[in-house]
């Protein structure tokens, strides 16, 4: 099933209404280590794992729009077409996380990756 994409310009015109209820919810869908070493996010967005998504707090009633790291949306294309699947009105970010921040356009910071105690396995 082909996925609709959003642009960048599109989204970020739909995230300055003034009319919060127009606004679509952001869902970063980055994968585990392209999110926990980045130190941003898009504004307002909100963190859905990919590998065992939760859809219980997204709304129904309004559009979503997934985002990713890949340049050619492929998780946020899936998790896209799972949301459509399920009756929600959704689209992937065209070109991720990264066309929005080469644009300049407004991010939010999030906590940075912690360092691992020496001696300590990450799993």
């Amino acid at each position: 099933m082909p996925v609709p994409r959003i642009s960048k310009d599109e989204l970020k015109q739909q995230l300055e209404a003034l009319d919060p209820a127009v606004r679509p919810v952001i869902i970063d869908v980055r994968l585990k280590y392209p999110y926990e070493h980045s130190s941003v996010r898009l504004p307002g967005s909100v963190r859905i794992s990919p590998k065992s998504p939760d859809f219980a707090a997204i709304p129904h009633d309004r559009e979503v729009v997934a985002y990713d790291s890949d340049p050619d949306e492929i998780t946020s294309s899936h998790v896209a077409a799972e949301l459509i699947r399920r009756g929600y009105r959704a689209k992937a970010l065209k070109g991720g996380i990264a066309e929005w921040m080469a644009a300049n356009y407004p991010v939010e910071t999030k906590d940075a990756p912690k360092p691992s105690a020496p001696g300590s396995l990450k799993g």
